[in-house]
């Protein structure tokens, strides 16, 4: 259990879009799973990698999009997965409108299947991301068990919380000029696009470490204080996310390519923004060889 089952999650505006409908065309076999992946937990640089689905061509969207109105406690966060992600937003407009003036809150999509946005065909086999035109994170929870089938990730409750957490970093580098200072400017360990999703990284455990202090309008707090066990599994999904454990599942490693950072880096980073808050997270300024 993460949430504290009496807090009130009624005030999320997490929406659940209408779902695209593949008109033709099969599922994605590992290796397309795992080139998909790459891109998973994608920043700024997904835009251009998320395309239609594979196997077929898609259908708009149907049905327009709701609101998740049966969230509205701590105890259907932790027994749904989707009440989970908009609890998740609650937390989350609640420390960033505290950390950033003028906060303007992205709008959280949680979906199923797949979905259309203007950065291209969302599903559960391309990942979460942020797409910076609409300023929306999409989510969909299946993608979990993907990480647990795939990537050796346990994914539980906590480590979910971090690939929100993370996905709202990157909404956060938006609206306080980050992206535009720090353009993508390739791949490589040493890149832009590597230094911005180590900044979510740490954003995200700057998150969770205040995230148990924060509470609802009645005072209860939202979110239990985590336990190490938790912690650890929130780790293991940095670890299962980093590029090199990604790219060693298809048989080879290439940090000239990597757009995300390595295992390695991905734990460190979300540790120290949960050791030593915001102020630690300035990735841009670390020399190549230190980051």
């Amino acid at each position: 259990m993460t949430f504290n089952p009496d807090a009130d999650i009624s005030g999320n505006h997490t929406r659940r879009p209408g779902r695209t409908a593949a008109i033709a065309g099969g599922g994605v076999g590992v290796l397309g799973l795992v080139a998909l992946v790459v891109a998973m937990l994608g920043g700024p640089d997904l835009t251009g990698l998320v395309g239609g689905a594979p196997g077929g061509e898609q259908q708009p969207a149907s049905g327009g999009t709701s609101t998740l109105a049966e969230c509205q406690t701590g105890e259907d966060a932790n027994t749904q997965d989707d009440c989970r992600m908009a609890g998740a937003q609650v937390l989350l407009d609640d420390y960033w409108a505290q950390h950033v003036d003028g906060y303007i809150p992205p709008q959280l999509y949680v979906f199923e299947g797949q979905t259309t946005t203007q950065c291209g065909t969302a599903s559960n086999s391309v990942g979460p991301f942020y797409c910076p035109p609409e300023q929306g994170v999409y989510i969909d929870p299946d993608f979990f068990q993907i990480m647990r089938q795939q990537f050796d990730a346990s994914a539980g409750e906590l480590a979910q919380l971090y690939i929100v957490g993370h996905e709202w970093g990157h909404h956060i580098q938006n609206i306080t000029g980050i992206m535009q200072d720090h353009p993508n400017n390739g791949s490589g360990p040493d890149s832009n696009s590597v230094r911005t999703e180590l900044q979510a990284d740490c954003y995200a455990g700057a998150w969770l470490a205040d995230a148990a202090s924060l509470t609802d309008e009645n005072g209860v707090a939202y979110l239990e204080t985590p336990t190490d066990a938790q912690l650890k599994d929130a780790l293991n999904a940095a670890f299962a996310v980093g590029d090199d454990h990604i790219q060693e599942q298809a048989g080879f490693n290439n940090p000239e390519s990597w757009t995300h950072g390595s295992s390695e880096q991905r734990q460190y980073w979300f540790a120290n923004g949960y050791q030593n808050g915001l102020g630690s997270c300035d990735t841009f300024s670390v020399d190549g060889a230190d980051l």
